[in-house]
């Protein structure tokens, strides 16, 4: 949130829930990196938004109907559903895009994405599909090898954004299969990419978490940091100071590189 004295934030951030959470909840969840990215980065704004899918409770793993006033209506989000098809298919996704593409329409331009869990995964594919040209001729590759690889997002294809100077990646994935390469591929992830991961995070599978480490673009933009922890964000300083200092060394660099401005004229789990 912007200070008092100044009502116009100097940079903006998009902030991706997990499953089965909402955009206040995401909120209320990273209190504790927002101060702290506010102190570190004076003028920042992070933008929570909620995903379009609400769940049903025989979707969220572990829910208590008990605990509940209502049972059938409950404030628990998803970006969308995973299939029971092999590789899964995730239903629904459009809709998540499309709802991203319309905040940052509404409220961009932003300078980077952070995401949790499967907002994570998603944040991955904003970014990438945030990077131009290349992406785009990245997806028709992928269509040209694979009939079952979807086309570059209608959603993104019409908004006019450069390229993400961040992405911070909280217990993120790779979406599997053949269907989504176009996001990971040819070239990979070119934004740069802080990935945080839990030494003991049971929700998501590591061979996936190393894929989408993988799938970004090297040592140069790609930065690895392991908690000894779950399936959370961090709240300790050593963290909450790693997300700042990586924040603020790409909006460095980035600003530098004004030409490349100018060039964009515990679960089965569920995701």
């Amino acid at each position: 949130m912007p200070s008092a004295k100044d009502s116009t934030p100097t940079f903006r951030v998009l902030m991706l829930h997990g499953y089965t959470q909402s955009g206040p909840s995401f909120h209320a969840k990273t209190r504790a990196l927002e101060k702290h990215l506010q102190k570190a980065l004076p003028g920042i704004s992070l933008s929570y938004p909620t995903a379009p899918l609400q769940l049903k409770p025989s979707e969220i793993p572990g829910f208590d109907p008990s605990t509940s006033e209502d049972p059938d209506i409950i404030e628990a989000y998803g970006w969308w559903r995973k299939s029971d098809s092999d590789p899964p298919e995730y239903d629904g996704l459009d809709q998540g895009l499309e709802t991203v593409a319309k905040v940052i329409e509404a409220e961009g331009p932003f300078d980077g994405v952070i995401g949790f869990s499967q907002g994570a995964a998603l944040a991955a594919m904003v970014a990438s599909l945030l990077e131009g040209d290349s992406r785009k001729r990245a997806f028709e590759k992928a269509q040209s090898k694979s009939p079952l690889a979807i086309p570059f997002p209608a959603a993104f294809a019409r908004l006019s954004h450069p390229p993400l100077k961040f992405c911070i990646s909280y217990c993120g994935f790779i979406a599997p299969g053949e269907r989504y390469r176009g996001f990971y591929e040819d070239p990979k992830i070119q934004t740069p990419v802080c990935h945080f991961i839990g030494s003991l995070d049971s929700v998501v599978d590591e061979m996936r978490t190393e894929a989408l480490v993988q799938a970004t673009g090297g040592p140069e933009k790609t930065q690895v940091v392991t908690h000894p922890g779950g399936h959370f964000v961090p709240n300790r300083k050593q963290y909450l100071d790693t997300v700042a200092t990586f924040i603020k060394q790409n909006m460095l660099s980035k600003d530098g590189e004004g030409e490349k401005e100018e060039r964009v004229e515990d679960m089965d789990v569920p995701f």
